[in-house]
């Protein structure tokens, strides 16, 4: 596992009101009673207990072979990104603040296809395991490249992925990847957030350590 430093703001905006998708509805069916879904990413209370997870915070990562994590923080060592990383194949995660009994998968994914129609991008949605899904091929400074934008809602939060490389491209070539998102656990705190807010993530304690070791002059 790594980190690396680097500092992007955030984006608020408007809140949403899509119907619940079926995994947020598998959600708060549990919560009546109903078995949990069966794969995650996991709501806290839905989550086995017995997998070794990297500790974010608000999100859990469980520690599989292959995977590699790396972090990106600000200077106070509040993370700001989170990439997954196996051989050709990337995923970047977002977790976000959501209401508690909508989903907001349905209008994040209509303003990503908008801003890259915007930009001369060609966005199809496309089903998948979690529901729709958003692909495109867009232009980067190496050539152009095939992202895929997954989103799980979730009781009061919301799971963005971001596939890119191979696993974007096909989605058999998920692998680890896609077992590291299904293994997730979202750890939702009960402090009132507005909607689209990013939820809070800290660094494991040994990237803390490092951290600090690699910058003294923040200690006091």
């Amino acid at each position: 596992m790594m980190f690396s430093r680097k500092r992007e703001g955030a984006k608020h905006v408007r809140a949403a009101d899509a119907p619940p998708s079926k995994a947020l509805a598998k959600s708060l069916a549990a919560d009546g009673g109903a078995p949990a879904p069966e794969f995650g990413p996991w709501d806290a209370k839905h989550a086995p207990d017995d997998v070794q997870r990297l500790d974010l915070g608000s999100l859990q990562i469980p520690a599989i072979e292959g995977v590699e994590v790396r972090v990106q923080a600000n200077p106070d060592g509040a993370v700001e990104q989170i990439v997954l990383v196996d051989g050709e194949s990337a995923l970047q995660i977002g977790v976000f603040a959501a209401p508690k009994t909508e989903g907001i998968w349905g209008e994040v994914r209509e303003e990503i296809a908008t801003a890259m129609t915007a930009d001369g991008v060609d966005a199809r949605e496309v089903d998948g395991r979690y529901g729709i899904e958003l692909i495109a091929r867009v232009n980067t400074p190496d050539g152009p490249a095939d992202v895929r934008f997954v989103g799980v809602d979730g009781p009061r939060w919301m799971v963005r992925a971001l596939f890119q490389g191979a696993a974007a491209a096909d989605r058999s070539k998920e692998g680890v990847l896609g077992e590291a998102l299904e293994g997730m656990v979202v750890v939702r705190d009960e402090e009132p957030r507005p909607v689209r807010e990013p939820l809070p993530l800290r660094l494991p304690a040994e990237m803390a350590e490092q951290n600090a070791e690699q910058n003294p002059a923040q200690q006091v």
